[in-house]
């Protein structure tokens, strides 16, 4: 067996953390560095920012339109978010895994508990946690975006969602961003060479013991 056809499992990798912890800038310098690793398209009720472009950043759909793909079983997962409704469709993440090819998700402990319903041995799940809280808030002020109401409601809602780290397989301190980054590097190398991503093992260890020579 030549290494061209020594394709593995696809990887699915699960970024989460509370608004401000710093997943968005860590998936970034992850697909900056490795070109192998897609962002997953989420489809989303909420109305396109400026800038954004359509099924490029999300996909954009209505209500009627999202309510279909759940009724369907079109979906891997599905949240509300701030109001609007985001989920993951099924087809483009089958195909990333039987070719090979890693996802990378953003998404809440709600969506990677559904996610880990349907497809569990090819996800590898990573929580982001803050060095402290004042830290965080201090990140989501110099941001700029949001009013203090919004922060405030950011802070709450980090409280709930840090409560269920220990869900996940892997949970990271982001107290500098790149000693973050090499850290999810390190786990995502190790979690590509696990034994069921290699399926072509059980032909090539088969041809090893049958013809040694």
């Amino acid at each position: 067996m030549d290494h061209a056809q020594r394709t593995r499992r696809g990887l699915l990798i699960v970024l989460s953390s509370p608004s401000g912890a710093g997943k968005s800038t860590i998936s970034r310098k992850l697909m900056q560095d490795d070109p192998t690793i897609t962002m997953s398209i989420s489809a989303t009720t909420r109305p396109m920012r400026p800038g954004e472009v359509a099924d490029v950043d999300y996909h954009f759909v209505d209500d009627d339109t999202f309510q279909k793909l759940i009724d369907t079983d079109e979906l891997a997962e599905w949240a509300y978010v701030f109001g609007h409704r985001y989920g993951s469709p099924k087809e483009p993440i089958k195909e990333a895994l039987k070719n090979g090819r890693d996802t990378l998700f953003d998404i809440d402990w709600q969506g990677t508990q559904q996610l880990e319903y349907a497809f569990r041995t090819d996800l590898v799940r990573i929580f982001i946690l803050p060095p402290s809280m004042a830290v965080l808030e201090q990140r989501l002020v110099d941001r700029g975006t949001d009013k203090d109401e919004v922060i405030q409601f950011r802070m709450r809602r980090a409280a709930a969602e840090i409560g269920h780290w220990a869900e996940y397989d892997y949970v990271l301190i982001n107290d500098d961003v790149d000693r973050c980054t090499e850290k999810v590097r390190a786990i995502v190398a190790a979690e590509r060479l696990r034994r069921e991503r290699q399926p072509y093992l059980l032909d090539f260890v088969r041809n090893l013991v049958e013809k040694p020579n």
